[in-house]
């Protein structure tokens, strides 16, 4: 292998196919990104564009958009805003009428005891879950594109409105009320819960209008599934005052679930012998019905609906044993029968509650766009996460008009959906079906319903969330960052509470990542003998590096966060800086863990070099995208290396940090002949 001669590149295509290298490998011409640009040419633009200004481009683009409002261009608007005009059309009514038809009957008697269970959770009468069941569900069946996704009460989102509820409308001071001071204060919960629908509804409208389907993806699959296991054991701990038959009032605020523990504790005395009975009962008939549902899925022909069984059989026994007047155990009570008179919440309260709506429009989204996308990956279709947001914005904000509280879409009614064969948006026209009986006819039979049977139903559909915790053996051997975020996230809800909770696992997420790319590792690479391959030197010890020349990977976003590591990684691999650099860089990749730092390979010690750096090839690749710091950096060591007699050349910069890195005066820097559009052995005919 000879040393390096000078810095050459093929002028012509003609001379392309004759290059060799001296390894042996047959190699076609370097293309300079000004040579690119000569043969395929730039990206195509409008003359007319050009031309104009920039406020008459817009001008000009604003009526391009008016003018596809036309006929055609408002149909083809109707069509991805109405997405039943899509999928009806093609709806196979034979292969598919009996399954939703079956699906949304089930899913709509478990809505039922589960609707005004969660409003017991959110702090307002029984019946307003009912509501909640199904207004939500109506609009979303119109607006949403998850073809197997339930939506109504979700016990998450129905602790976080309680929260917020008893916060806004705290309990009075004194337990003895009247009847008319405990209409008005359900009156004012009501409305309350009612606000914090019409608010998330309102974000989420805002995010649709401004594209940010995307900001789902900054809610990781491990926060949301510890918010939801950490929620679930809020809700555990919520329900026992009402398993045990002790009047305590609800815990708000950081340590919710500590107090309420320590209260329970301290009032277990007290407790009602004939509503723990109840409960006892209730789980003893609920929890082995959810097994059976889960292991025989595949031989049942439809899930068991246990919670409607025992709505059916505590009302029946409650009735015939006066268990209300004789041991004084809490009923449901009459349930009004029809729909609520549409009342606007009161607009004044919505500049108090966004902070309390911002963390519930998130969770709905979240929880909403990634059990959709579960299940249409599942069976084979797509999502429109935009159009979600559309679905539960317009669903949370018209359904909060009719006093209901936040909903999204659910674990458990979403499961049993697809366990007993529904296939599209129609199954919930069926399950509102069975909630419209229930809130017209059938709303009398549920007078006797004891309270601790809803406590247990909430308690019994917590277990999907509680079981998540068996993957995080399997999310340690797998990634262990994401097992730290989901613990960090975890104990943040268990500990505080659910909104601060999801607020530092996000930061945390989100943290992570940014402590990632601080983890450079500036890939030093040789070449396999007799190809074009070439990989990391610590590697493979048996590749081969030409004297002089250093041929670097950078696969990290260049920007203010790391530019500082990309200075001092550069200066030790050229030998830019001396060995006080060459210190500092290795102490830090100790600090970092990882130990992984790449160098210029050679027999000895790296200080003991045989010849000094006089060509670099940067390969920029990984650089996703660099900021004016970033870009200020490359420009300092263009300079640096121009000045120790470096001949520096960057490969493969994508076109915004090709952009950005003109913008700031590369080309003053170096010549347009050292900017090559490709990397690795095409760059280096530098031969010598």
């Amino acid at each position: 292998m000879s040393g390096l001669l000078g810095a050459r590149t093929c002028s012509s295509p003609g001379e392309a196919s004759d290059i060799e290298s001296p390894m042996g490998a047959k190699l076609r011409e370097p293309l300079t990104e000004a040579r690119f640009q000569q043969l395929f040419g730039g990206a195509e633009q409008e003359p007319e564009e050009l031309a104009e200004p920039g406020w008459s481009r817009l001008c000009s683009r604003w009526r391009r958009w008016v003018c596809a409002c036309s006929g055609p261009g408002a149909w083809r608007l109707l069509l991805a805003r109405l997405p039943p005009l899509r999928w009806l059309p093609h709806y196979r009514w034979r292969a598919w009428l009996l399954g939703d038809a079956v699906a949304g009957v089930t899913v709509g008697i478990v809505h039922v005891p589960q609707g005004m269970a969660f409003a017991l959770l959110t702090s307002v009468p029984p019946v307003f879950g009912l509501y909640t069941s199904f207004f939500p569900v109506l609009i979303y069946t119109l607006l949403g594109t998850g073809r197997h996704l339930s939506t109504g009460t979700f016990a998450v989102l129905s602790l976080m409105a309680g929260s917020a509820v008893e916060r806004m409308v705290p309990e009075p001071l004194g337990g003895n009320r009247s009847g008319i001071e405990t209409e008005q204060l359900d009156a004012q919960r009501v409305g309350a819960a009612a606000a914090l629908a019409f608010g998330s509804g309102a974000l989420m409208l805002g995010m649709f209008a401004l594209q940010l389907g995307v900001l789902s993806t900054f809610l990781s699959e491990p926060v949301v599934k510890a918010l939801t296991s950490g929620a679930a054991l809020h809700v555990l701990v919520s329900q026992l005052p009402s398993l045990l038959g002790l009047p305590l009032p609800r815990q708000i605020g950081c340590f919710a679930l500590f107090k309420t523990l320590a209260a329970v504790m301290t009032a277990l005395p007290r407790s009602s012998p004939a509503e723990l009975t109840i409960s006892a009962l209730s789980l003893a008939l609920l929890v082995p019905v959810k097994e059976l549902n889960v292991r025989f899925r595949d031989r049942l022909p439809t899930p068991i609906p246990g919670e409607i069984v025992m709505v059916l059989l505590a009302s029946v026994l409650c009735f015939t044993s006066s268990l209300d007047t004789r041991y004084n155990v809490q009923i449901v009570g009459l349930l009004p029968g029809g729909f609520p008179q549409p009342l606007l919440p009161n607009l004044a309260e919505l500049p108090g509650i966004l902070a309390d709506s911002l963390p519930i429009a998130l969770v709905t989204f979240a929880v909403s766009a990634s059990l959709a996308s579960i299940y249409a990956d599942k069976h084979n279709y797509t999502i429109d996460s935009n159009q979600e947001l559309l679905a539960h914005g317009v669903s949370n904000l018209i359904s909060s008009l009719f006093s209901c509280f936040p909903n999204s879409a659910t674990l458990a009614t979403t499961s049993l959906l697809v366990d007993a064969g529904g296939n599209t948006q129609l199954a919930g026209l069926f399950s509102c079906m069975v909630v419209l009986s229930v809130l017209l006819w059938l709303g009398p039979f549920f007078y006797y319903l004891p309270k601790a049977v809803l406590a247990c139903i909430n308690i019994s559909s917590m277990r999907q969330m509680f079981f998540q915790m068996q993957e995080l053996p399997q999310l340690w051997r797998i990634s262990r960052v994401d097992f730290a975020v989901w613990m960090v996230t975890w104990v943040a809800v268990v500990t505080l509470s659910v909104d601060l909770g999801l607020a530092i696992g996000v930061v945390f997420s989100m943290m992570t990542v940014i402590c990632r790319t601080q983890r450079v590792q500036c890939l030093a690479l040789g070449l396999a003998e007799g190809t074009e391959l070439y990989r990391p030197l610590r590697e493979n010890h048996k590749l081969l590096q030409v004297p002089g020349l250093c041929i670097l990977s950078y696969p990290t976003p260049l920007y203010f966060g790391t530019r500082g590591q990309f200075r001092r990684i550069l200066d030790w691999h050229l030998r830019l800086g001396g060995g006080k650099v060459r210190d500092l860089v290795q102490g830090q990749c100790s600090f970092f863990g990882s130990g992984k730092q790449e160098t210029p390979k050679t027999d000895g010690p790296p200080d003991a070099v045989a010849e000094s750096v006089r060509v670099v090839v940067l390969d920029c690749s990984g650089v996703t995208f660099a900021d004016a710091a970033g870009a200020r950096e490359v420009l300092q060591l263009a300079s640096r290396c121009r000045d120790a007699g470096i001949h520096l050349l960057l490969a493969q910069c994508n076109a915004s940090v090709l952009g950005t890195l003109t913008q700031a005066g590369l080309l003053d820097r170096v010549t347009p002949e050292q900017l090559f559009e490709l990397t690795g052995p095409k760059t280096c005919t530098v031969w010598v």
